[in-house]
């Protein structure tokens, strides 16, 4: 029987500089899916990749002293590059394509000629602003505030001549595809893309450059050289053996196979290219669209987004060398929400990695296998049925949980909903713990008479750490094949787990325990993270031109000055929780206040908040917020308070709002 196929995408990553954790993710998040895809039996094809092209390298290389092509090998292929960084964190990809590549280079060229032959393409004057990072041509009428909507950054005046794609002509076709299908997901991002983009009237794009030289040249106007979104987006094809020549039916074998992709999963922040610009560009090709397109959540430094400028940029490499390779892809898999921005921290990382990696998960095999030396020599015995009742209950229940574990997982993966489902194998570790403390074996062991009853306690601890393992394999998977070859055990499959209980083969001799994740002292890494930054602020920037790709729009604020610092069981204590706004209204006789009813989802609250100068009460009603929800009842102006929310500002003050499709009453963490 033939395996159902899978072909799963990254973005493919521009390497103007080195990846940081947001980039990390998404590379892991689709590792995982590519993993757990295997695991089910399909046949999976997963691409990466880097994009080369475009203006930022083309400075980046200048200001570096070398050839762009210099440049990009260097942070590619080089020490520590990007290719290191997969390798480092486990990234099991089929294909690695770069932009640059000599065969993506001649297809770009092809189908940049079959779309002007179509008159999709046509030649015209591009007048406006550009973002240079974002490689992002705009209106005047797009900018938030002069600056580019996408990152807040400055824009330039451009004027040049170009090629345009007729996006227009497809507006009411992609319009449909977004509404109407579920090929975006979240679903809460669809309306973003058409009431933003599509409703005010898609205008068409420019797709090649006159002013910079490194792209791919068109070879009809050598002149131009193709935009950076019409060249990277079609890498998703022609990676796989696209030949512009031909109708889909006409491909090979190979792609017309993969083709289309089952899923892209890609970052929030190019989700216009991908769910507006992407699917045009294949209508035009006559191909078939992807199935799905997915856009993930960024992960931010605490509250803030991530910013060389802020000195909070987190790289995954340097964080695996503290917490190991899988400790950083079990954070990052497990901390990202579905659709609201995840918050990494140094204090949470270190959390999670004590209590879920050391505590739930190293010690449960550690324990395990310390009992089974001390009472079997290592030999697993075969289990016999339970003596009473109440045993025959738990180990049911302990069953039980290796199959909700199983479902769970599947649900959640099959939806994208990746911290869920790992969650769900964490929950199944947590039971066994519980089992062990329920049925005591070292009570047992005491007494020869329920040796077999022994025996079968830890017999069934072990097919679940054994489940487990395999249910682990997609998220942590050096660390799950490391549990499984300590089971010495053959039974590592899919099949393998879920329903049947009882894959531990008995008479096998399990191996020694050793400590899979060592403590972290959390005073003795915060004081550690603290030196480096610091260290790392202080060292003189290197004497090259400034980074056109990192322009800021206002200067770094100062650091305050005399803020007592806490610890982390004190800022435990404060309670954060998400709520939603029922109603707002001013508060009489005080200008600065406005009154809100907020629904914890547990309960509703009243809040008074000095934020009536910069909103009116309807600019709030619906949207979801972060209230302080332990926080003594105040009288303000004679109205009770009881919490407060969050804002960021004091000149300038900006409610801190949540994705509409955050559920009431979470605790922020």
């Amino acid at each position: 029987m033939e395996k159902k196929k899978f072909y799963i995408t990254t973005p493919i990553y521009y390497p103007s500089d080195k990846l940081h954790i947001g980039h990390t993710y998404c590379t892991v998040a689709t590792d995982a899916m590519a993993r757990y895809k295997r695991l089910t039996g399909c046949d999976v094809m997963f691409l990466t990749g880097t994009d080369e092209h475009g203006q930022k390298i083309e400075d980046k290389a200048k200001a570096a002293g070398k050839t762009p092509k210099e440049f990009l090998d260097e942070i590619v292929e080089g020490p520590r590059g990007i290719l290191d960084l997969w390798k480092l964190m486990n990234i099991s990809n089929d294909r690695f394509i770069r932009t640059t590549d000599d065969y993506h280079v001649a297809s770009i060229q092809k189908i940049f000629r079959r779309m002007y032959d179509k008159g999709d393409i046509y030649k015209g004057t591009y007048r406006g602003k550009y973002c240079k990072p974002c490689e992002s041509f705009w209106t005047e009428s797009q900018l938030v505030d002069g600056k580019c909507p996408d990152c807040g950054r400055e824009v330039t005046d451009a004027e040049e001549e170009a090629y345009f794609f007729r996006l227009s002509k497809y507006a009411d076709r992609v319009r449909h595809l977004l509404e109407d299908t579920d090929f975006l997901e979240p679903r809460s991002r669809v309306n973003e893309m058409v009431n933003n983009f599509i409703k005010p009237g898609l205008e068409d794009l420019c797709v090649s450059r006159t002013s910079i030289k490194w792209g791919i040249p068109v070879t009809f106007d050598p002149r131009h050289v193709t935009y950076v979104w019409l060249d990277a987006l079609v890498n998703y094809i022609t990676a796989i053996g696209y030949d512009p020549d031909k109708t889909y039916g006409e491909q090979s074998e190979e792609f017309r196979r993969l083709w289309p992709a089952d899923v892209h999963i890609i970052g929030k922040d190019i989700l216009r290219f991908h769910s507006i610009y992407w699917p045009i560009f294949l209508m035009a090709l006559d191909m078939p669209l992807p199935k799905k397109i997915f856009a993930h959540p960024w992960f931010n430094f605490g509250t803030d987004k991530m910013s060389k400028s802020r000195g909070n940029v987190i790289y995954a490499d340097e964080l695996a060398e503290k917490f190991t390779v899988d400790g950083v892809r079990y954070y990052a898999l497990s901390e990202m929400p579905y659709s609201a921005d995840g918050s990494i921290t140094y204090e949470s990382v270190i959390s999670r990695f004590n209590t879920d990696l050391v505590n739930n998960l190293g010690n449960l095999v550690k324990r395990t296998l310390d009992m089974q030396k001390k009472y079997f020599d290592r030999v697993v015995a075969a289990p016999v049925p339970a003596d009473t009742e109440a045993e025959r209950v738990l180990d049911a229940e302990l069953a039980a949980a290796c199959a909700a574990a199983y479902d769970g997982m599947v649900a959640n993966m099959e939806t994208y909903h990746v911290a869920d489902a790992v969650s769900c194998v964490f929950a199944l570790l947590s039971r066994t713990n519980k089992y062990i403390d329920e049925t005591a074996p070292w009570a047992l062991a005491k007494d020869e008479s329920r040796r077999d009853r022994l025996g079968t306690v830890l017999y069934n601890l072990l097919e679940a750490i054994r489940q487990g393992a395999v249910l682990l394999k997609p998220f942590i998977p050096a660390t799950a094949e490391e549990i499984l070859d300590r089971l010495h055990t053959d039974a590592r499959g899919f099949d393998t787990v879920g329903r049947s209980f009882g894959g531990m083969k008995p008479g096998v001799q399990v191996e020694e325990s050793r400590v899979l994740f060592a403590r972290v002292d959390e005073k003795t890494m915060l004081a550690q993270l603290e030196a480096e930054r610091a260290d790392a602020a202080a060292a003189p920037a290197p004497e090259t031109a400034p980074d056109a790709a990192e322009p800021t729009a206002q200067a770094a604020p100062e650091r305050p000055e005399g803020v007592a610092q806490i610890g982390y069981e004190d800022f435990m204590k404060v309670e954060l929780r998400t709520a939603a706004v029922l109603a707002c209204e001013p508060v009489k006789k005080a200008k600065k206040l406005l009154k809100l009813r907020l629904d914890l989802g547990y309960e509703q609250r009243q809040v008074v908040s000095g934020i009536a100068k910069w909103y009116k009460p309807e600019d709030l009603l619906g949207k979801k917020v972060i209230v302080v929800a332990n926080l003594a009842p105040a009288t303000l102006c004679g109205v009770e308070s009881e919490g407060m929310i969050l804002a960021s500002g004091e000149d300038t003050v900006r409610v801190i709002f949540l994705d509409p499709e955050t559920p009431l009453g979470e605790r922020i963490r």
